[in-house]
């Protein structure tokens, strides 16, 4: 069994890397022997499709687990091709000094706790047998353990998408509206900005780039056929975005109270603290766009007293918080 495995794939990794169109599902279960097979006898067409549909996917996923950069694509007649281009699976020679394996090293544990391990995992076997250098970890026996959480529903199809450039259909709840609406996104990447995922993406409706908190999105996160219409900008300008939606970047300060013993997170991002007394301080922190949002989550711990705009963003969230 392990040796058909390998076989058929091997056949697929060929196929698609040999073929200089994008081939539909139908083309290559006739050029592959395993897939005719599959096909079963006469008169099961409905179970023999079901039983390749999912050999496929299967086989299409281990290739891209070990490595192979599939595309996907729509054709000419609207059908979903697929193909792996020789330019995006052909690397130069892997050359690390021993600084930059651990660097490595220690990312991959970050995703020790994730749905990531086992790619993290899997690519540093793959580095180390290329010759990469094994290299002393500094935090291989640290009771500190470097963890990025990573608890939406939403982050694993929206990695995926992201990688093999697909569109995506999501409900996103805005923190100031009562319910949530439909957004048609072409998404770029994923950062982590405070403890928080966001998706910075092309909002196709509004025809303008987006970035959209992962925790505010319902349901599931559905894939659609066809090829980006907006380009994708460089990694640096989407985690400026990212950043600067994420309330990162300050151009102004704020002055907020805030309940004594609450809120550390603001106290340590404060330019200045003054008692007031009866359990209240005051703060001033500075004021970039999304603050309004971080400070929602302190619900009754913090008071807005300037700036204006500030305060009246904060009572519209907290409102369409209380509506449910």
């Amino acid at each position: 069994m392990a040796i058909a495995k390998a076989e058929r794939l091997m056949n697929l990794a060929l196929c698609l890397l040999g073929t200089r169109r994008p081939l539909s599902k139908r083309e290559l279960r006739g050029s592959i022997e395993a897939y005719v097979e599959a096909a079963g006898p006469e008169g099961s067409a409905a179970g023999s499709d079901d039983a390749f549909n999912r050999m496929f996917e299967r086989d299409k996923d281990d290739l891209r687990e070990l490595g192979l950069v599939i595309e996907t694509v729509e054709n000419l007649d609207g059908d979903t091709g697929y193909l792996a281009r020789r330019d995006s699976n052909r690397l130069p020679p892997v050359q690390l000094d021993a600084e930059e394996a651990a660097a490595l090293g220690l990312a991959a544990r970050v995703w020790q706790q994730a749905r990531l391990a086992g790619a993290a995992s899997g690519a540093l076997q793959k580095l180390r047998a290329a010759g990469m250098p094994e290299a002393d970890n500094p935090y291989e026996h640290s009771a500190i353990e470097p963890r990025i959480p990573v608890h939406e529903a939403a982050f694993e199809p929206l990695m995926l998408a992201c990688r093999d450039r697909r569109p995506v259909v999501f409900e996103y709840r805005k923190a100031t509206a009562a319910r949530p609406g439909t957004r048609h996104v072409e998404p770029w990447t994923l950062e982590c900005w405070r403890g928080h995922w966001y998706l910075a993406g092309w909002d196709r409706d509004r025809g303008a780039e987006r970035v959209f908190r992962l925790s505010r999105i319902t349901g599931k996160v559905r894939s659609r056929a066809g090829a980006f219409t907006a380009p994708v900008p460089d990694v640096v300008t989407v985690r400026e975005t990212v950043e600067s939606w994420a309330g990162e970047t300050a151009t102004r300060s704020a002055r907020i109270r805030l309940r004594a013993g609450a809120g550390y997170p603001l106290r340590s991002r404060a330019t200045s603290t003054r008692e007031l007394g009866d359990g209240w301080d005051e703060l001033e922190i500075p004021y970039g766009h999304g603050l309004d949002a971080w400070l929602v989550e302190f619900g009754p711990d913090v008071v807005v007293l300037e700036p204006a705009d500030l305060r009246a963003d904060v009572v519209d969230r907290l409102r369409a918080v209380a509506k449910g």
